[in-house]
Order: C-alpha cells, then structure tokens, then sequence
C-alpha cells in the first residue's frame, strides 16, 4: 500500500524559508510524476508544482520564481523549496503522486507565514 509521507511545514515569517519533503514508502511502484498541491480552507486542491521523472517541472505562476521542485526518483521522494514566503501562502500542502493508472495523496501538512 503506497503512502506518502510529508514533513517540513510550520510557521514562518513573512520572506522566510520553509522545504517541504514527501517520500512513498511501502511500493516499489513508479510514479510517472510527483508534487504538491496546496488548499486552503473551504476550498478546493490547487496545484503548486509537480515534476515528472524526466525532470520537467510545472511551476504555477503565484509561487514562481519563489518556489522550487526537485524529486529523487530512485527513493521517490519530492521536495519543495519555499523562499520569500507571503502571508497568501498560509494552506495546507498536500504531496501528490502520480501512477499510472492511480493518483496518491498525502495527509497533508500546515504552513502558516504569519509575523
């Protein structure tokens, strides 16, 4: 059973740092893609970034340029670089992996960029 396990959220200070990891654990399954979503409350998932195996990224425009996606496909972990974080940040990011044939998520992890 595939899960995906995420660390690295918290609080941080408006043009702070905060790296998000998220590692799938319990498959040898390969993903064709890994990423994070964000959703913040009452509505719904939002992509942030993904990056496929070959190491082409989708980057979404609000976070462009702040935000950065690397993935190590070998041990199927993804990871996202916050900097310059802004208040407009504060969601829940959620780790996202692709298949196939099935889409994965994880449990979801809080930022809050707050002073």
């Amino acid at each position: 059973q595939v899960e995906l396990v995420e660390s690295g959220g918290g609080l941080v200070q408006p043009e702070g740092s905060l790296r998000l990891s998220c590692r799938a654990s319990g498959t040898d399954t390969i993903f064709n893609a890994m990423g994070w979503y964000r959703q913040y409350p009452g509505k719904q998932r939002e992509l942030v970034a993904m990056i496929a195996t070959d190491g082409s990224t989708i980057v979404v425009d609000a976070v462009k340029g702040r935000f950065a996606i690397s993935s190590n496909n070998a041990e199927n972990t993804v990871v996202l670089q916050m900097n310059r974080l802004k208040p407009e940040d504060t969601a829940v990011y959620v780790c996202n992996a692709r298949a196939l044939l099935s889409v994965y998520w994880g449990q979801g992890t809080q930022v809050t960029v707050s002073s």
